[in-house]
């Protein structure tokens, strides 16, 4: 039995990844069901995370709250966020029926802190590792027994990425084909053990909100596209085969190749839509043509860009040809800020010439910071809890 006025807490990390095959369109808005499958590399959260309490204890009142960097978030009105809690409440609900002697968790309020270390919506997938790390709290608060790929389908309804940050190293999002969902979950491709060489430069652009959001943006382009029906239908599914086979291939060159396609293709139709949506601006195609110099200078693709819905770059490479890469972007960014973690620290700086000079000013003018990181693992339990044992957040959360 529950110890009257206890605080029950759990706290994990979450990931964020970014994809290299776009999910980009719902087939059902309401169940967060995708038009096309899509997937991503989960990313170290030694650089990129979300840290999330969740707590709960018979002496709370009030509905269920939520803090996030330090703000209060209106979850109430939140059709996603409740369909979580809903649906996370329910599981527990199963515990309980099986365990008379089970604390009856499920009827008692929930506090949640989040805190992100990176910009919440400036096109870093901050909703994604935020959902994940919600569910997975939650989940863990709750001891529930179900699986992370079984947890994927609840975070899914929260932030359709969300359920491939519940995984590490490489993940799909299968679309399926069910009506209610059932069969549109995350699945591990290979684990960050398979590829662990796996590298990524983030070029942030802008820490400001991106101006069209993606739940919007997606609908006009589901709506309004005349290239979206063959990209969900024919071009993702060959490239998902494609680069599925790379990663288990480990053959770069066809990853590349096919996460520069496909994240071009992305924003094809985005620029297709009407009115046209316009995530990249004059920076990001700078940092486009950057990665084309180095690539025509090696003589074969050493680096892929990527963007998601904003104009930060991403770019992957192998440990390797981090000097090749990495290194000409802090030749020439140099005291931008981020280079001096575990994984910018080793980087070398590299004069290549070639350049496109313009891109080069361009870059210098437009780059706010770098993150430098690699492929990582899913979530983890942590004992730094942001709600002290009395249920009061932790002061600077």
């Amino acid at each position: 039995m529950a110890e009257a006025g206890k605080v029950h807490r759990a706290t994990t990390t979450a990931p964020v990844n970014i994809a290299v095959i776009k999910y980009w369109g719902k087939r059902d808005t309401n169940l967060n069901l995708p038009a096309n499958s899509s997937l991503s590399v989960t990313l170290s959260q030694k650089s990129l995370r979300t840290l999330t309490t969740a707590t709960c204890s018979e002496s709370y009142t009030g509905p269920d709250s939520l803090i996030l960097n330090g703000e209060e978030e209106e979850i109430q009105s939140s059709k996603r966020t409740q369909a979580c809690l809903r649906n996370l409440r329910q599981l527990r609900e199963e515990v309980e029926a099986k365990d008379g002697s089970a604390p009856k968790l499920s009827k008692m309020p929930l506090r949640l802190v989040s805190a992100n270390n990176f910009p919440t919506a400036a096109g870093l997938a901050s909703s994604a590792a935020g959902f994940a790390a919600l569910v997975r709290a939650i989940a863990n608060l709750y001891e529930l027994p179900q699986t992370p790929q079984q947890l994927s389908l609840i975070a899914r309804q929260g932030s359709g990425s969300a359920c491939r940050s519940l995984m590490g190293g490489y993940v799909a999002w299968r679309s399926g084909t069910k009506e209610d969902g059932s069969d549109s979950l995350a699945e591990e491709v290979a684990p960050v053990a398979h590829w662990p060489e796996m590298r990524a430069l983030i070029l942030v652009v802008s820490a400001d909100k991106k101006g069209v959001p993606s739940t919007a943006g997606m609908q006009t382009t589901v709506a309004t596209s005349s290239l979206a029906p063959a990209r969900f239908k024919d071009i993702v599914p060959a490239r998902m085969a494609e680069i599925e086979k790379a990663i288990q291939d480990k053959d770069f060159e066809t990853f590349a190749r096919v996460t520069m396609q496909d994240s071009n293709s992305f924003h094809a139709i985005c620029l297709d839509s009407w009115p046209p949506i316009q995530y990249l601006t004059d920076v990001s195609r700078a940092a486009m043509n950057a990665v084309e110099t180095i690539n025509r200078k090696a003589g074969k693709l050493i680096a892929a860009y990527t963007f998601d819905a904003g104009p930060n770059a991403v770019i992957y490479y192998l440990e390797p040809d981090s000097r090749a890469v990495a290194g000409v972007f802090k030749n020439h960014l140099p005291r931008v800020e981020g280079w001096d973690n575990e994984f910018g620290a080793a980087i070398r700086s590299n004069e290549m010439g070639g350049l496109d000079s313009k891109a080069v000013m361009t870059l210098k003018n437009g780059i706010s910071r770098v993150i430098c990181t690699a492929v990582g693992g899913g979530p983890e339990s942590v004992e730094t809890h942001l709600v002290d044992e009395s249920g009061k957040p932790v002061e600077g959360t």
